[in-house]
C-alpha cells in the first residue's frame, strides 16, 4: 500500500482536529472533543451501543477479508478526492456552527474515506466503500431517530392488528395502541419497539453480508434493501407474540415474552434466513454453473459422432 506513511500522518492531523474543535455542544459534556462527545452519548444510547463500538472493527475486519484483492488493485494519486474531502470539511464546519455533533461524526468518518482515496485512488474508493458505510452506524441517532421512529410505530401497529385479526384474536387499534376487547389492558407500540434496533441490526448485517458474498453493486444493493421488510417483519413478529401470549395466558405472560431476552431473539431468526434465502437467490455463480453444464453433452455428442 503505497504512502501508507502519508496516510498516517493525515489521519492524525485530521483526528487531532476532531479533538481540539470537534465539539461545541458545552452543555452536557465540557469537552472540545468529539470523541469524548461521542463516547459520552453512545454510552447512553442502549439501541446503539454494542453496533457503535464493534463496528469500527468490522469495517477493519471485512477489508482485512479481501485484503488480497485490495492489495491488487492499481493505486495512485486520485486528486478528485480533494473534493470529498473539501465536503467533509465543510460538513464539519457546518455540524460545529449549527452545534450538531453527530454531524461532525459522520464528517469525520467521511474525511479518512476521502484521504484514502486521495492516496490510492478510485478503484480502492469503490472497494471499500461497503466496509466504510458500516461506520454509520456509530453516528448516535438520539432525537434524529424521531420522524422514522413514529411511522415505524404506526406501521408496526397497523400490520400487528391485521394479523392478529386473521389469527382469531380481538383487539382494538388506536393509533400506536392495541387494545384487547374487553379494554381491561392495552399493548402500547412505544418508540423502544418502534424497530429501531431491529432495523440497525439487520441492515448491518445485510451490509455485511452483501460484501462478503458479491461482488456485483447491484446484487449488495438488493440484498441491503431486503433488510428494512425482514427488519419490520421481524418487528411485527415480536408484537404478535407478545399479544398471543397475553391473550392466551394472561398479561404475566405477555409481560414475559416482552422482557425476555431470550424470547426476544426469536424474531430474529427468519429474518436473518430471509437475508440468507435472497443473498442464495442472487448468488453469482448460478446462471454462470448452468451455461457451463450445458456444453458438455454436445461435445460428449460429437465425439461418438466422429468415432
Amino acid at each position: 500500500m503505497p504512502n501508507a506513511g502519508v496516510l498516517l500522518c493525515w489521519v492524525m492531523a485530521w483526528a487531532a482536529l476532531f479533538h481540539f474543535w470537534g465539539n461545541s455542544t458545552l452543555g452536557y459534556v465540557k469537552t472540545p472533543s468529539l470523541f469524548g462527545w461521542w463516547s459520552w452519548t453512545i454510552a447512553r444510547i442502549d439501541d446503539q451501543k454494542v453496533l457503535a463500538y464493534v463496528m469500527p472493527a468490522v469495517t477493519l475486519g471485512l477489508i482485512w477479508w479481501r485484503w488480497a484483492e485490495i492489495a491488487a488493485l492499481p493505486k495512485r494519486v486520485w486528486w478528485p478526492a480533494l473534493g470529498l474531502l473539501l465536503l467533509a470539511i465543510l460538513l464539519h464546519v457546518a455540524g460545529y456552527r449549527v452545534q450538531q455533533a453527530r454531524v461532525s461524526v459522520v464528517a469525520f468518518f467521511a474525511g479518512i474515506y476521502a484521504m484514502t482515496g486521495l492516496v490510492w485512488g478510485w478503484a480502492w474508493l469503490r472497494a471499500a466503500f461497503f466496509p466504510f458505510a458500516l461506520l454509520v452506524f456509530c453516528v448516535p441517532m438520539g432525537s434524529g431517530a424521531e420522524p422514522l421512529t413514529v411511522p415505524l410505530r404506526l406501521l408496526a401497529t397497523k400490520i400487528t392488528a391485521v394479523l392478529c385479526h386473521v389469527l382469531g384474536v380481538n383487539v382494538i387499534h388506536q393509533g400506536n395502541l392495541l387494545l384487547d376487547a374487553a379494554g381491561d389492558y392495552q399493548y402500547e407500540v412505544a418508540a423502544v419497539c418502534s424497530g429501531i434496533r431491529s432495523i440497525t441490526e439487520i441492515l448491518g448485517f445485510s451490509v455485511i453480508c452483501a460484501y462478503i458474498c458479491f461482488k456485483s453493486a447491484w446484487r449488495r444493493i438488493l440484498v441491503v434493501g431486503a433488510a428494512i421488510p425482514m427488519a419490520v417483519t421481524a418487528n411485527v413478529c415480536r408484537l404478535t407474540m407478545i399479544v398471543l401470549a397475553a391473550e392466551t395466558f394472561g398479561r404475566s405472560a405477555g409481560e414475559y415474552v416482552h422482557n425476555s431476552f431470550w424470547v426476544s431473539l426469536v424474531p430474529y431468526v427468519p429474518a436473518f434466513g430471509g437475508i440468507g434465502l435472497v443473498a442464495y437467490w442472487l448468488r453469482e455463480n448460478r446462471k454462470r454453473g448452468a451455461r457451463t453444464a450445458e456444453p458438455a453433452p454436445l461435445l460428449a455428442a460429437k465425439a461418438e459422432s466422429k468415432s
